[in-house]
């Protein structure tokens, strides 16, 4: 597709180029750059979640009307913009290297996203698609290369903002469609106020898409509110979170495995006696983190009898999050539902274990460019069991860690029953990053999303327990030992985007897809047309 160069891009033929027309051609690049910071910006720790509104007027300001090859590097800035301070966190550890390599990686879908959006951006309802392009974008990234990274997705940065009971509608893909949508609309409402000055005209029809992109999305999640519900459909359940930190901050705490399962122990023992004691309510059930007992308690039985004297202790069953390791093949990591008198009954594997995290695809290639990747001795493997618990009665889906961001981990253990979901991750690796934030609020859209209290026990990040109204009732402090026990509602209806799953991403790549096909066959036409 094509553009007419203005003078703006490109000083006129019998004008010699000036500092101002010089800098002008920074504008737009740097717009992007901004756009992308910005989105950062509404991403938590920090309640900014509007500022992701700006971030697509400007991001579409940059993006309307530009050439094909314009639309790509102007994307990939807003891509740089965004990631590069989002996953900073990825480094904390092992240096720059990973960190920028996954940045510079992941802005490619940023890119192609820009590329989309600019193809569709003369199109009427220019909006709609471009939104439908940027929801495209996020569903390739979820997916591919090896299983996908859906890590700053729009709709992660919105667990504070008006829209999130759109979460409940259609998930996370119907959630950043409206906050895209109606950032986008926002720039066009103002692109058509100027027209109307510029030409004292109104342009009703293109003033009417721009204020219906705005208004829909802000109408649609009012409508969604009543979904928002946080009522004990089921009863309630006394839960217990059990953060018992590490000694040290970084990769090195695994060579401190039995500090790490003895802190547990010796919270989770607090407790019983807390309980014993009257302090405490006693707990129907207690969760620990992953990785909470990264010595396998299946091969070492000093590492089963601690954990199965804490058990019996607090006298309920407690889900352990142990490393296990076979004799031969990968290692597990696994979630073990120990019960007291009984001791393990029921095992969960990770489903999606962390590429270059967990395990190294293509290990010799990589070894070239970063040799951290040794630390890494030996794979995880996957597991293929969805992980729902019966614990005392009360079933609880599991998500371990990373696969709270992938929709489909988290939404087929609700269908599987589950009426609470558990989220235990290790944050260890990542110091006092904002990496255990930025989980922290998916745990909530997730808790909107399936209408389900959440609960996250972590070892030594921020620790919660969620609500099905993603409100936050009770959290830790870093790196902080503590346990928190909190009666949480337990429901069991569904919510639409439960029910439908995958249909309203694929409803919305169909839009994207629509979108490019017809800008291809305007192009298509307006080259014939200039031919002839």
């Amino acid at each position: 597709m094509s553009a007419t160069i203005t003078p703006v891009d490109a000083p006129g033929p019998d004008t010699a180029p000036t500092p101002g027309s010089r800098l002008r051609r920074f504008v737009r690049p740097g717009a992007a750059l901004l756009s992308g910071f910005l989105l950062y910006l509404s991403f938590p720790p920090r309640p900014l979640w509007w500022l992701a509104l700006p971030a697509f007027a400007l991001l579409g300001w940059s993006l309307r009307g530009r050439r094909l090859r314009a639309g790509f590097g102007l994307g990939y800035l807003a891509g740089l913009g965004f990631l590069l301070p989002l996953l900073v966190w990825t480094g904390e550890e092992v240096g720059p290297g990973p960190w920028l390599a996954l940045a510079a990686l992941e802005a490619l879908f940023v890119a192609a996203a820009g590329l989309g959006i600019a193809a569709v951006s003369r199109l009427p309802w220019w909006p709609v698609f471009a939104a439908g392009v940027w929801i495209l974008g996020e569903a390739a990234r979820a997916r591919v290369p090896f299983g996908g990274f859906p890590w700053g997705k729009i709709a992660f940065g919105q667990a504070d903002g008006v829209f999130l009971p759109l979460a409940a509608v259609g998930g996370t893909p119907v959630l950043g469609f409206a906050v895209a949508l109606c950032g986008f609309g926002l720039y066009e409402t103002y692109r058509q106020i100027r027209v109307h000055r510029a030409t004292g005209t109104v342009p009703r029809g293109p003033l009417a898409v721009a204020a219906l992109s705005v208004l829909v999305p802000v109408t649609g999640a009012l409508a969604a509110l009543p979904l928002v519900d946080d009522s004990a459909e089921d009863g309630t359940a006394t839960v217990a979170a059990v953060q018992g930190n590490v000694p040290r901050l970084g990769l090195d705490f695994n060579a401190q495995r039995r500090a790490v399962l003895d802190n547990h122990v010796a919270r989770t023992r607090e407790l019983a006696e807390d309980v014993k004691a009257g302090r405490a309510p006693q707990p129907d059930f207690v969760l620990w983190p992953e990785n909470s007992s990264d010595i396998d308690p299946y091969a070492n039985p000093d590492a089963a009898e601690v954990i199965d004297g804490a058990v019996e202790a607090i006298g309920a069953p407690t889900v352990i999050g142990a490393v296990v390791a076979p004799p031969t093949g990968k290692l597990r990591n696994t979630l073990i539902q120990w019960e007291p008198g009984r001791g393990p009954v029921a095992t969960y594997d990770k489903r999606h274990v962390q590429p270059f995290g967990e395990y190294i695809p293509m290990r010799s290639v990589v070894r070239l460019f970063n040799s951290n990747v040794d630390r890494v001795s030996r794979d995880f493997g996957a597991g293929t069991k969805i992980g729902v618990f019966d614990l005392a009665g009360t079933k609880v889906g599991l998500a371990t860690c990373y696969e709270a961001a992938f929709d489909w981990a988290v939404r087929d253990t609700v269908t599987h029953g589950a009426r609470l979901i558990s989220v235990p991750s290790n944050n260890a690796t990542f110091g006092r990053s904002e990496m255990t934030y930025q989980q922290l609020a998916m745990s909530r859209v997730r808790a909107v999303e399936h209408s389900r209290s959440v609960v996250v026990p972590v070892t030594s990040g921020v620790s919660a327990v969620i609500r099905p109204d993603g409100e936050i009732v009770a959290e830790t402090k870093m790196f902080t030992p503590d346990v928190l026990v909190e009666k949480v509602p337990l429901r069991s209806s569904l919510t639409p985007a439960t029910r439908m799953g995958t249909l309203p991403e694929a409803l919305l790549v169909a839009l994207a897809a629509a979108g490019l096909g017809w800008s291809e066959i305007r192009s298509v036409r307006a080259r014939r047309t200039g031919s002839e």
